[in-house]
């Protein structure tokens, strides 16, 4: 079963018909009702973060469930979900210099992970005011995708199967993003014993809750 964490946002939906349309088992719960102990009950054997407004510390328990399952079960984060991925293991998010609400932007990736088999560029539909700061990105994280002024759009764990893109692959208008998902619910390989984790960087979950916009 592949849980979606939903951060009430419309485009959860887009995701669950695209998941469900790969023959996958899609449950949905809202991240304000969840913690790790609800989902350990759940016992799902994927976890996609979804997209919403505001910023992932208010993102009900999106950073809870990376920071329990990061690791031990494949997890994708996207847009929101995707800034939750890097902030809870110690990025810092930026206001983007290039807003984009609805808009497509070529981007540039790097063939691996969620990427694999997929042409370079690709265009992808964007709904982002914040981005992650590149020179925050802690060194177990790794850029798969950019935009042209060098904005993040991919990130990947060196060692655990764990992925977040900013844009929106579900969209109609990104150009292949049915591969993306496709590329995410193929089977991982298993993380090695010695590169399990005991913890994951914990983040400071304090800070206020901005106005409702598409993160």
């Amino acid at each position: 079963m592949l849980l979606i964490v939903d951060n009430r946002d419309s485009f959860t939906f887009n995701l669950v018909q695209a998941l469900r349309g790969m023959g996958q088992e899609v449950r949905v719960r809202p991240a304000s009702t969840l913690d790790a102990r609800a989902v350990r009950a759940l016992d799902p054997q994927r976890i996609v973060i979804g997209p919403g407004p505001g910023r992932p510390e208010t993102a009900g328990a999106s950073l809870e469930i990376i920071r329990a399952f990061a690791g031990a079960l494949p997890i994708l984060g996207v847009c929101l979900g995707h800034q939750a991925i890097a902030v809870q293991l110690g990025a810092r998010l930026v206001v983007s210099r290039h807003l984009k609400h609805g808009q497509t932007t070529r981007i540039t990736h790097s063939g691996v992970g969620l990427f694999r088999g997929l042409p370079s560029p690709l265009d992808q539909t964007r709904y982002n005011s914040l981005t992650i700061d590149p020179d925050s990105l802690p060194e177990e994280l790794e850029i798969t995708a950019h935009d042209g002024f060098g904005e993040i759009m991919g990130v990947r764990h060196r060692l655990w199967p764990l992925e977040g893109v900013q844009f929106h692959p579900e969209a109609i208008r990104s150009c292949r993003g049915i591969e993306v998902l496709r590329n995410f619910v193929e089977p991982w390989p298993s993380v090695p014993a010695e590169h399990a984790p005991s913890s994951v960087t914990t983040a400071s979950t304090d800070t206020p809750e901005l106005a409702r916009h598409a993160p």
